[in-house]
């Protein structure tokens, strides 16, 4: 885990310390988020986590920023309990009054998506090609059959082609 972001976290919690006039018990803390998330707080279990991508690729606005939103989630739950809206009014006067900073829903960092193999499959059209996902080939290695809805042929599988995107 590395020591700047252990160290925000900790900064956030004596800053709403210092404002609330009170204790608030620290959470556990991860960088085992992926996808397009930079990071989440789960309430109940008092753990925050956080995308290590996102991170490495915007260090400061992040450290600033995002462990801060995450903190005021958490922050906010101990203060008012389950029943708050997660951007309602209460999280975003800890992030404004407490933290002085922008009660922003959303982060804004390129996200890059990580290219994707598809499978090709072919019927028995001159022109029939059909690119499948990895879960749309990994049923038909569990036995599923497709048709081609103009030949009627079943789908065979061809080949892998990854230069794709989606």
């Amino acid at each position: 885990m590395p020591d700047q972001l252990l160290a925000r976290v900790e900064a956030c919690y004596q800053q709403a310390e210092r404002f609330f006039t009170r204790s608030f018990a620290r959470p556990s803390v991860s960088l085992r988020l992926r996808g397009l998330k930079a990071g989440v707080a789960h309430l109940q279990e008092n753990h925050l986590r956080f995308n290590a991508q996102l991170y490495r690729e915007n260090r400061v606005h992040f450290l600033q920023q995002t462990v801060a939103h995450e903190v005021a989630h958490l922050i906010a739950h101990q203060l008012y309990g389950a029943s708050i809206r997660p951007h309602g009014p209460q999280w975003q006067a800890i992030m404004t009054r407490v933290y002085g900073l922008p009660a922003e829903r959303c982060h804004h960092y390129a996200v890059k998506r990580p290219q994707r193999v598809h499978y090709l499959y072919r019927c028995a059209c001159p022109d029939g090609q059909f690119p499948f996902t990895a879960r749309r080939h990994a049923l038909v290695l569990e036995g599923r059959r497709y048709l081609c809805r103009r030949c009627r042929t079943a789908l065979t599988f061809s080949g892998e082609c990854n230069n794709t995107t989606d």
